[in-house]
């Protein structure tokens, strides 16, 4: 069974045995032994009907196949990598930052809610379902943050890369710290996260 490991803080190995793994296309930095590579498109291997919902919705999710006897090194930008397992269980994560996934993974496109009342304008994001590893890219180290429903979290959305775990995103419109740093170009917004379950940020802003 293919195998995810870290190869210090910004490179990321997959170990084949015969198997395979999908994994951001571009991102292969090197590898060695008797490997394959097919690009999947931009469906993020979710098939014709994931295809049309990233088409329709400006998801992009652009995925390649490594499958064979091997090791393959990716990396993408110097990002950081960061290695999530899941366990029967859906991550949310932003497109951009998902590196690679083991075979039995499924991903898809999900509404995440209107950006604000009098914007109207929607935002979905990638998931990533069932029990294996993926890893995701930080720009710096990334940093985990419990929710609980006692304690909801708000985070600035250009530092969300993903959260995990029965959570209700919603919008809070009206933020002030941005008009404050001189930032707001429109109506300010931020993510908020109740319920139970991590969300995973990163120490700087796209």
């Amino acid at each position: 069974m293919a195998h995810l490991s870290k190869n210090g803080s910004k490179v990321l190995e997959a170990h084949l045995t015969g198997d395979s793994v999908r994994c951001l296309t571009g991102a292969m930095v090197a590898y060695d032994g008797n490997v394959t590579f097919k690009k999947e498109g931009t469906s993020g291997g979710g098939g014709f009907k994931s295809a049309m919902k990233r088409k329709l919705t400006g998801e992009s999710l652009s995925l390649m196949e490594c499958t064979g006897h091997g090791v393959v090194y990716l990396a993408s930008n110097a990002a950081e990598v960061e290695i999530v397992e899941l366990r029967n269980e859906t991550l949310s994560v932003e497109s951009s930052a998902l590196l690679a996934l083991e075979r039995q993974l499924k991903t898809d496109v999900t509404f995440a809610g209107l950006r604000g009342a009098s914007s109207g304008q929607g935002l979905f994001t990638t998931t990533v379902t069932g029990a294996g590893s993926c890893a995701i890219l930080s720009d710096g180290p990334m940093i985990a943050l419990e929710v609980s429903p006692m304690y909801p979290l708000v985070v600035d959305p250009d530092a969300f890369i993903a959260h995990r775990g029965p959570l209700k995103q919603s919008f809070v419109t009206g933020v002030s710290w941005r008009s404050v740093i001189g930032q707001d170009g429109g109506e300010p917004y931020s993510l908020r996260f109740d319920g139970s379950g991590v969300v995973y940020i990163q120490p700087a802003e796209r």
